[in-house]
């Protein structure tokens, strides 16, 4: 199993009234409710907790990329993960991800992939999200119908550039360059690892499998309600012929609160789950899919967008999100029996653990994370221990990697040239 400790990055100081006073956390949010002096220590103290994660052996740090909001203050994960690539040493680095149709033109991503997996020592973990119709569509003007083909084409103009070794032209619909010819190139050859970020859209199925990408769920419905999608993806996987059933093939997002007990678990965490399940995921709903941006197979399929849903969420208790498996919280044994019941349910080999929520402050994140990375992660690694070998999903460093201000001491006097 593989277990990258995620942060959203949420803002902290939405009020009390946020849900009564405002249509929605993202795209039209009030501005003035984003503090500059505050973000200041919001900003480096997720950025000490993904650096805190990393120190107890989780095998990733994850960030990812969302625009105009208060449920996750990262336009630029990039940014963010570039920090961490100097003050991290094991760790791989795992931006799920950059959303490839925005930018113009996309070799921007190839570009600054190839730049992390080079700074961190081949630690990337690629990811190529569609990105929310709040962010594409909304917060960045893309025409919905046309979002899914201007991503796979900027899918295809990124691995090209990482992979031709000779300049070339790129002649797309959405794309025209005379010269493509990246400087840099990443570590990881052909490419590194590709982790495709998925809320229910089928037809990524497809492409993952014939991609070798991991297909990763990201969703705040929980396990339980995933279970169905799930099992249609490994379908898929057995009607396409491929390979192999590898669960690395696959990779699930979920909330994880751990206490010493059940009852402390509710106690220290029910206030900032609530946080987050109220204000960070009030979305409203003619932001969360607008017409065109999902397919029809998607639609007739069922799945539709978790968030912007007018009722649901803001309804529900912390008996209800912990029964129905939106929140995996308690005691570390009952945290491991339903991280086990998820992992082998659901057929997922990489686990994005969400162990940061809402408005949770740093020690009580801290708190749950030592926890799990202690008494729950080592009793989950051999989940699957007849994959133990499948690496082609995850990250390759090389072994002498620079260590991060090692500069010797300034000399004395001018150093005597060469002869």
């Amino acid at each position: 199993m593989k277990f990258t400790w995620f942060n959203l990055m949420p803002w902290p100081y939405l009020p009390d009234d946020f849900r009564e006073k405002n249509r929605s956390v993202w795209v039209d949010i009030d501005q003035r409710l984003f503090d500059p002096v505050k973000s200041h220590e919001v900003y480096n103290r997720y950025m000490d907790l993904l650096e805190y994660a990393a120190t107890l052996g989780f095998d990733g740090i994850g960030v990812n990329e969302h625009h105009q909001n208060g449920y996750g203050i990262m336009p630029s994960p990039n940014i963010i993960a570039a920090g961490l690539a100097r003050r991290t040493k094991d760790a791989a680095l795992v931006v799920l991800g950059n959303s490839i149709a925005l930018y113009n033109p996309p070799v921007r991503v190839a570009e600054e992939f190839a730049m992390l997996d080079c700074i961190s020592g081949g630690r990337l973990v690629a990811g190529f999200p569609v990105g929310t119709s709040m962010d594409t569509n909304f917060c960045y003007g893309q025409i919905p119908s046309l979002t899914r083909e201007k991503y796979a084409e900027a899918h295809d103009l990124i691995i090209k550039a990482w992979t031709n070794r000779d300049p070339f032209a790129f002649n797309g619909r959405y794309n025209k360059l005379r010269h493509v010819n990246i400087w840099p190139r990443p570590i990881q050859q052909p490419h590194p690892p590709i982790h495709i970020p998925g809320g229910g859209s089928v037809e990524t199925y497809d492409f993952c499998i014939d991609n070798t990408y991991s297909y990763s769920y990201l969703s705040f419905s929980g396990y339980i309600r995933a279970k169905a999608l799930m099992d249609g993806y490994w379908k898929r996987v057995e009607e396409r012929g491929a390979p192999d059933n590898s669960p690395y093939r696959a990779g699930f997002a979920q909330t994880i609160c751990v206490a010493e007990t059940d009852e402390e678990a509710e106690r220290l965490y029910a206030p900032h789950v609530d946080y987050f399940y109220n204000r960070c995921l009030h979305v409203y709903p003619g932001f969360a899919d607008a017409p065109g941006y999902r397919t029809i197979k998607t639609i007739q399929s069922g799945a539709l967008s978790q968030y912007g849903r007018p009722k649901g969420f803001a309804e529900m208790t912390w008996k209800d999100l912990t029964e129905g498996g939106h929140v995996i919280a308690g005691s570390p044994e009952t945290v491991r029996q339903r991280m086990e019941e998820l992992a082998k349910g659901l057929r997922v080999g990489n686990i994005f653990c969400l162990m940061h929520v809402g408005d949770m402050p740093a020690e009580k994140c801290m708190y749950s994370t030592k926890l799990f990375a202690e008494k729950v992660m080592p009793k989950l690694r051999n989940v699957f221990p007849e994959y133990a070998d499948d690496t082609r999903f995850w990250c390759h460093p090389i072994e002498n990697r620079a260590t991060p201000g090692s500069l010797p001491a300034a000399p004395a006097r001018a150093p005597i040239p060469a002869e």
